[in-house]
């Protein structure tokens, strides 16, 4: 007897199966709150959002899907994201969820019902069984805080058939989606480029969140400079990046991008979102970082300041020259002016700075002129973008529709440059070598004014210092 439970020991053991469990799971549960709480005039906004696209595709139906989790390792999943138009056109952030647009201009959002207490998936289901993680707003829950139909997402298939070629449809999102309309690629970058040139034009819902964004972002960036004694004795650019992105979750969804936390030597660097290096007295900092809402709003911002609340000569010459090229640049920015404006006003007050400098011995039409460009080497980035649910919004937008296009009331931009002076470029002088200086605020066009939603940070180098200083603890 002994030697037979031994061997049924050594069998697969799941609780799950067991029928005692099986028997009992599903009883005495009570109700639980699965309602959805909305910010006010989220729903509205999404709603509008859905008859712009609906006009601007006449006669078309259209689908659009939320995504799922991409596989971070093994079985554990990334954090959900919804895809960024989905949310703009729903407002829902419920993962593997579709959103339908039939060609008269009504919606249907498809959606997986929630497994009840009865069923075997809400208690063997670990990736979305509610006894995992917790209740998940249904159907009613769903059609209720947004104002639009539900269905379950079993009915999806029935809902497209047909659609072949008639239906518009984001591809490379959800497999599902893509085995039940075979969209061509024309039709899918149709599609996003509609979205996109719609969305380039926020209304004041969406600059409302953008401005909750950047106000959040503003407070982490003052946590950021209270830990700096932390970061020199130790923390490093981990401990910095980690102080922001606890403000980031707190007040919002989380950082809106990968955030740059660059000291010293790594300023220069672009795309430095390693944040794996020490950070050292005499350093300044670049911290390029933003908070996303959790309407999934993401501000993008960059500040580029002294550990020990002063800058050195060398760095005080490279910031006072970015600083008059970002004056340059927000003159440019409105209603009416091309696009491009803007950037080519702060370039052409850098070109001129490195000019003097002897950095470049080019005329400023020669440096300016698409056959030149010297001046790249220090500044090989764009000046700025659009910001909104992405950080770099509406890319999908065609060219002639983003970059030659005039700035119009609505439009959310970042307006960022910089220069870059790596710590081996051996055309600087060695004082130069290893400094990188942006800044970037976020504006927004209105018809009499730029309303500059980081206006709480300065941008000055003496301002800089001071708020330092003031943020220091003691």
């Amino acid at each position: 007897m002994t030697e037979d439970r031994t061997e049924e020991q050594r069998k697969s053991y799941r609780p799950i199966d067991a029928k005692g469990f099986r028997e009992s799971i599903g009883r005495n549960w009570g109700p639980v709150d699965r309602s959805v709480v909305l910010p006010d005039g989220l729903a509205e906004a999404a709603a509008e959002h859905r008859r712009q696209l609906a006009a601007a595709l006449p006669g078309r139906r259209i689908a659009i899907a939320a995504g799922h989790s991409p596989v971070r390792s093994n079985d554990t999943d990334y954090r959900f994201r919804a895809d960024s138009d989905f949310v703009w056109l729903t407002g829902c952030q419920a993962e593997g969820a579709v959103l339908v647009i039939s060609a008269d201009g009504d919606s249907t959002l498809y959606l997986r019902e929630t497994a009840g207490q009865d069923e075997v998936d809400f208690f063997a289901n670990a990736r979305d069984g509610e006894l995992w993680i917790g209740p998940v707003p249904g159907l009613k829950d769903w059609s209720d805080a947004l104002g639009i139909a539900c269905r379950p997402l079993e009915e999806l298939s029935s809902a497209v058939r047909g659609a072949v070629p008639f239906m518009l449809a984001t591809y490379g999102v959800d497999p599902v989606l893509d085995g039940l309309v075979r969209t061509s690629p024309y039709d899918g970058n149709t599609l996003r480029q509609t979205l996109a040139e719609l969305r380039r034009i926020k209304d004041d819902w969406e600059i409302d969140q953008l401005r909750e964004a950047v106000a959040a972002s503003v407070q982490a960036f003052a946590d950021v400079a209270r830990e700096l004694p932390e970061a020199v004795r130790g923390g490093g650019e981990r401990w910095l990046e980690g102080t922001f992105d606890r403000r980031a979750r707190s007040a919002g969804n989380g950082v809106g991008y990968a955030s740059i936390v660059a000291a010293g030597n790594h300023a220069p660097v672009l795309h430095w979102v390693r944040n794996d290096g020490a950070v050292r007295e005499g350093d300044v900092i670049l911290l390029d970082a933003g908070v996303e809402t959790r309407t999934l709003y993401t501000a993008d911002v960059t500040r580029t300041f002294p550990v020990t609340g002063e800058y050195t000569s060398a760095q005080r010459q490279v910031y006072d020259l970015v600083h008059q090229a970002q004056l340059a640049a927000l003159d440019a920015v409105r209603p009416g002016a091309p696009y491009r404006a803007f950037q080519y006003e702060a370039m052409r007050v850098l070109v001129e700075g490195l000019r003097d400098w002897g950095l470049i011995d080019v005329s400023l039409d020669e440096a300016l002129g698409p056959d030149g460009q010297q001046h790249r080497r220090y500044v090989v980035c764009g000046l700025g973008h659009y910001i909104g649910l992405d950080v770099h919004d509406c890319d999908a937008a065609r060219p002639e529709t983003y970059f030659a296009a005039d700035l119009e009331v609505g439009m959310a931009l970042a307006v960022e440059p910089g220069l870059y002076f790596h710590p081996n470029d051996e055309t600087v002088p060695p004082e130069l070598r290893g400094i990188g200086i942006r800044i970037e605020d976020n504006v927004v066009v209105h018809a009499d004014r730029t309303e500059i939603l980081t206006a709480d940070l300065p941008i000055t180098a003496d301002g800089l210092e001071q708020w330092v200083k003031a943020n220091l603890p003691g």
